[in-house]
């Protein structure tokens, strides 16, 4: 018996202590969470807490309480508060883009009207001084070693690409042409107008490559007579590129023509949701600082161009209807509606895109720089290009096609006849010239107060880069490197991987990749500062940087991007 009751004592004993270990387990658990700010949801309790306890939470098991909850719970934002803020930014970048994408699109838009009012007022004036000079040499003799300067051989080959090319679209025939687009369906006509602007980018691309090798051609030193010969392929090639190109506008003109003179503009509206799918293709890719800047360059020829074929409808139109202003009336709201689209596809793209790719807005003023530096630095004695060849090469807008097929329009649109007629076109063109000379003296001055901004004023001081120096810089690396490549020889890292023999490993007076390759002046400004991190490889095998490993092409400049503007987003 005693032993029984020791032993029901001692398992008494024992239950008493594990029920007050449980309590001090469950008082302490209790005490961490009001700690650290953690209470119980209401419908779960301690298995073995009493009957009192149970009560009290199944009387918070309610509706009322439940809503009350939801009702009156907060949150602190300020817990957060990077993330908010750089939401808030990104709200903010958006709607400052509208205001620098159309500054960047009126400074782009009036170059492109310098240049292209070039064409029609300085060119000719050029082209007569340099035949002048070509008929007056043989009585005043040659004051120097050559016959003409570069500048007036370029010259005097775009006056004759226009003349030839003008007297090949006299026997176009517009009005054929507007009744064989008419005749088709609105799908095949939506078709074609694709196609055309697909094909209208695609000349711009190639057509300056072939003006650049025409001009090249016709004013490079050389040694033989014969030599000159070859400039006629050449000037053949680039008569061909601008008829067809001028044709292939034409056709566009004619098809937007169609559209704005259909009866229940189903063709122009669906013409005008075309733009809008600009958006899908662009918005949802990767874009960096350059790829974003030859999209606005893009962005402003595709703007200038719409104008000029707007124009050449209203020409049409209004010839049409004797010149009556009532019909222009009519036109108007359809102008404003193409305008306006394309305007609200442009700001939304841009928008977008900053706000996905993390670019701010203040990138717009360093593409104005960008272009305000092309402009000044053409200015100068040591300008080795026309500004209107460099706006071309940088936009891909390509005057001479647009031009010619304007003069077309206007010559067959408007009937000269008497001394009346002549001088009002002498007048109009005098317009013109102080026009030009207007856009040009306030540019000047914009692009150079833009140039000063960003502090680019010493770049204008340096010399441009020859073809001289740049054949002596690559034959003296390929020379070097003949030197060096037959004292290396192929080794092997722990893993068994083997290095070819032509790449150098560090040695104890290591050399960065970036000091062999070639810098230009201007790469301490606008250039890309994305991805920095990727421009160092680590060897997690030798913990050496593979510098000289790999070498990665620099970052292109932005002053160093032109022409594939055009070609949706490439890059090199």
């Amino acid at each position: 018996m005693a032993d029984s009751l020791s032993t029901g004592l001692g398992e008494e004993k024992e239950k008493e202590n594990e029920d007050r270990e449980r309590d001090t387990k469950a008082v302490k658990t209790d005490q961490n969470k009001e700690k650290d700010g953690i209470t119980d949801t209401p419908g779960f309790h301690d298995k073995n807490g009493g009957d009192r306890d149970r009560k009290g939470n199944l009387s918070d098991l309610s509706l009322v309480r439940f809503i009350t909850t939801e009702l009156t719970r907060g949150y602190f934002l300020e817990h957060n508060e990077a993330k908010y803020t750089e939401r808030r930014e990104r709200v903010y970048t958006c709607l400052r883009i509208p205001k620098e994408l159309e500054k960047l699109m009126t400074f782009g838009f009036f170059l492109c009207l310098d240049t292209f009012l070039y064409v029609f007022t300085l060119l000719p004036l050029r082209v007569i001084l340099a035949l002048l000079r070509l008929l007056t040499v043989p009585c005043c003799g040659l004051g120097g070693s050559r016959l003409l300067q570069p500048a007036q051989v370029c010259d005097v080959l775009k006056g004759f690409i226009m003349v030839l090319c003008y007297s090949m679209m006299s026997y176009v025939d517009y009005s054929m042409m507007y009744h064989l687009i008419r005749g088709q369906s609105v799908i095949k006509l939506y078709i074609i107008y694709n196609m055309l602007e697909v094909a209208d980018r695609l000349f711009s691309s190639f057509g300056q490559d072939i003006l650049d090798a025409l001009y090249w051609t016709a004013t490079e030193p050389k040694e033989k007579k014969r030599a000159h010969i070859g400039v006629i392929p050449h000037f053949l090639m680039a008569v061909l590129y601008v008829f067809l190109h001028a044709i292939l506008i034409m056709v566009q003109a004619t098809t937007l023509n169609v559209a704005f003179n259909s009866h229940n503009k189903s063709l122009l509206t669906i013409m005008m949701s075309n733009n809008f799918v600009e958006i899908k293709g662009s918005v949802f890719k990767k874009f960096e600082k350059n790829n974003l800047f030859q999209m606005s360059n893009s962005d402003i020829k595709e703007r200038f161009t719409n104008y000029i074929l707007l124009l050449i409808v209203c020409l049409r139109n209004m010839e049409q209807f004797s010149w009556n202003p009532d019909h222009f009336w009519v036109l108007f709201p359809d102008v404003v509606m193409v305008i306006t689209s394309e305007v609200a596809v442009d700001v939304v793209k841009h928008a977008f895109i900053t706000k996905f790719n993390d670019i701010s807005a203040d990138v717009y003023g360093e593409y104005r720089a960008s272009l305000a530096f092309d402009l000044v630095s053409s200015r100068q004695k040591n300008a080795y290009t026309d500004y209107s060849d460099s706006v071309s090469r940088r936009m891909g807008f390509i005057p001479l096609p647009l031009a010619l097929l304007l003069i077309r329009v206007v010559t067959s649109s408007v009937k000269i006849q008497g001394s009346l007629s002549f001088m009002c076109v002498l007048l109009f063109y005098l317009g013109m010239i102080t026009l030009k000379v207007l856009n040009s003296i306030v540019l000047l001055g914009t692009s150079c107060m833009f140039v000063k901004e960003a502090n680019m004023e010493e770049k204008l001081s340096d010399p441009p880069p020859s073809v001289a120096s740049s054949r002596a810089n690559s034959r003296a690396n390929r020379a070097k490197n003949a030197h060096t490549a037959p004292q290396q020889e192929p080794t092997s890292d722990k893993a068994g991987i083997s290095l070819a023999s032509g790449i150098s490993l560090p040695t104890d007076k290591p050399e960065s990749a970036s000091s062999t390759i070639p810098k230009s002046n201007s790469d301490a400004f606008l250039t890309t500062p994305d991805e920095d991190d990727e421009d160092k490889i680590i060897n997690t095998d030798t913990g050496l940087e593979g510098e000289g490993l790999i070498h990665r092409t620099p970052k292109k400049d932005l002053l160093e991007i032109d022409r594939f503007t055009i070609c949706g987003n490439r890059i090199d």
